[in-house]
Parts: structure tokens; C-alpha cells; sequence
């Protein structure tokens, strides 16, 4: 069953959405992050999550006494070993539910036992990272794809990165989602690899390989986010302007897209990774607890999919 978010819904639409749903397991690997557990705690007090802690429990309960929260409300099992916590973790999601949220651990660490197939958590499809952003300059929340995760891109990689972003859009409530593919031009430039993989991606998406969905690239970012550049740069886009996700070239494209958005354009943001058997929030450990409560908002949401 889907949620009815739509294209024009807000993060306290999302929060309000997760807390009618219902407080869904949040499993941290290496929960000792005083971001994490802050948020997590407002979660818990928002009826949108339940608190599942792996990690050095001492640590934890360090944390939670500077936060002055009751470590009480959770449950934790004690593993000092980083990699040991990461991989309980990731097998009590695979196995139990709901979600997977990533703690005070390296991201490497992190996806080595995401990505074990052994532990049962990995899908078919490769996994992609989806940051959501809603800025003061735009009129409806912007998905940037794929930023944390892949950092080596064929085009296979990408044919699946723009299908999970689509997938999860329309499970939000966008029956037809408006897709840009990014590069530096709008034309097809033979020694540009990328405008070449996206105008086949772009073709796909015309001939209904990603279901109902308005692709079009390659599109420079002016395009994709302005329908004046468009007239300008006499490019016809059905996208310009009103784009809903922006898929970028690189792993790198989209980090300093996400983050020069929150940091500069004043973007509040949330961040999910998808295509395992189980949604995982993946964050920076320089995240703010508020982009930490969205994200295990997401996560709710995301997790009724499965």
C-alpha cells in the first residue's frame, strides 16, 4: 500500500503521515551518536519509531545521560566490536524489521555488512542512496540521486538507480514523476560518456521501461530547475522548472549538490537508501538530529513497502 504523500507534500506532511502508521523498529548499528539518539528520542515521543540499539552500551548510556533521555526506552544490546554491531544489526533488520539506520561507524564498515549477502538484508537490484531537500527557493521537494553510494557508475548502475528512484516516488504518491538526467550540456557530446548513457536512459523512459515517469536528459542543472533557462537555451523540456528528481553523473555530483543545498540554499533534507529488502537511512555523522527525525520518517514510510 502506498502513501499518500504526492508530489507537493512537506516533511511535516511526512512526519504526520509516519506518526497515523504508526511507530515502526528502528534498528541503529552503532548507536553511540548523540545526533541519532536525540533523534531518535523525538521519535519515540512522536509515535513514528522504536528504538533498537546495537553498540558499546556503556557508550551508549554515556550518550543518553547527556542528552538527559532514559536509555531505559530502548533496547540495546551491548557489542563493542564495530563490524560485530554493524553485522547483528544488519541481520536483526533482514530478519525482523523494520528499518536500518546507520550510527557512529564508518560508512565503509557500514556497507560491508549491508552488502554481505550472507545476512540476507541485500536485494536483487543494486542499492541507491535518495536525498530528499525542501528549499525556501523551490515549490515542492527535490530528490537528488544517487550521492552516498555508488561510487563507480556503468550504465546498468544507472538504468537501476533512476528505476529505485522512480519506484519509490511513485510509492510516495507521485503517479508520474518528473525525472531529469544531469550533465554539464543538453546535447549528446560523443567524448561525454554520460550524455551518451543518458540519452539511452532517456529513451527507456520513453518507451515505458520505468513505468509512468517524464525522463529526459541529458539536461544541465539551469534546465532541469528553471523553465527561463529552458526558453533561453531553447531547450523543449517537459521537466524544466518542475522537476521532482534530479539523477546525477557522479557519486560525487550529488554529495556537493545535497550539501551545498542544505549549507548555502538553506535546504531542510532527509536521506534514504533503497533497492535492499529493507529501507536503510544512511546519514553523515555531521547531520542534525531535525535531518536525522525526517530521515527515520522516511525510513517509517519507506519500511510499509516491504
Amino acid at each position: 500500500m502506498g502513501v499518500e504523500l504526492g508530489p507537493r507534500g512537506n516533511f511535516e506532511q511526512m512526519v504526520r503521515l509516519a506518526r497515523e502508521r504508526g511507530p515502526r523498529r528502528c534498528v541503529i548499528a552503532c548507536a553511540d551518536d548523540c545526533a541519532s539518539l536525540e533523534a531518535l528520542a523525538e521519535a519515540e515521543r512522536e509515535g513514528i519509531a522504536r528504538g533498537v540499539l546495537y553498540g558499546d552500551e556503556q557508550r551508549i548510556r554515556t550518550v543518553c545521560d547527556s542528552l538527559k533521555a532514559d536509555p531505559g526506552q530502548f533496547e540495546i544490546h551491548d557489542i563493542g566490536d564495530q563490524p560485530a554491531a554493524v553485522r547483528a544489526a544488519v541481520g536483526d533488520v533482514a530478519k525482523n524489521g523494520d528499518f536500518l539506520m546507520k550510527g557512529q561507524v564508518d560508512t565503509s564498515v557500514f556497507l560491508h555488512g549491508v552488502l554481505d549477502e550472507e545476512l540476507g538484508l541485500r536485494g536483487e537490484r543494486i542499492l541507491s542512496h535518495v536525498a530528499f531537500l525542501e528549499l525556501p527557493s523551490y515549490p515542492k521537494v527535490l530528490a537528488i540521486t544517487d550521492g552516498g553510494i555508488n561510487a563507480e557508475l556503468d550504465l546498468k548502475r544507472k538504468v537501476d538507480i533512476v528505476g529505485n528512484a522512480v519506484e519509490l516516488s511513485h510509492f510516495l504518491g507521485n503517479p508520474r514523476p518528473k525525472v531529469a538526467l544531469l550533465s554539464a550540456v543538453e546535447r549528446i557530446k560523443l567524448k561525454m560518456a554520460d550524455t551518451l548513457d543518458w540519452a539511452i536512459v532517456s529513451r527507456m523512459g520513453e518507451q515505458g521501461e520505468f513505468g509512468e515517469a517524464i525522463i529526459e536528459g541529458p539536461l544541465a542543472v539551469d534546465v532541469a530547475l528553471s523553465r527561463e533557462a529552458a526558453r533561453i537555451k531553447k531547450v523543449a523540456s517537459e521537466v524544466a522548472g518542475d522537476v521532482d528528481i534530479l539523477v546525477v553523473p557522479t557519486m560525487a555530483t550529488g554529495n556537493i549538490l545535497a550539501k551545498g543545498l542544505q549549507y548555502l540554499g538553506g535546504a531542510r533534507a532527509c536521506g534514504i537508501v533503497v533497492g535492499a529488502r529493507r529501507p536503510i537511512v544512511m546519514l553523515s555523522r555531521a547531520d542534525t538530529p531535525e535531518t536525522k527525525l525526517y530521515s527515520m520518517a522516511m525510513g517509517n514510510l519507506v519500511s510499509w513497502r516491504n
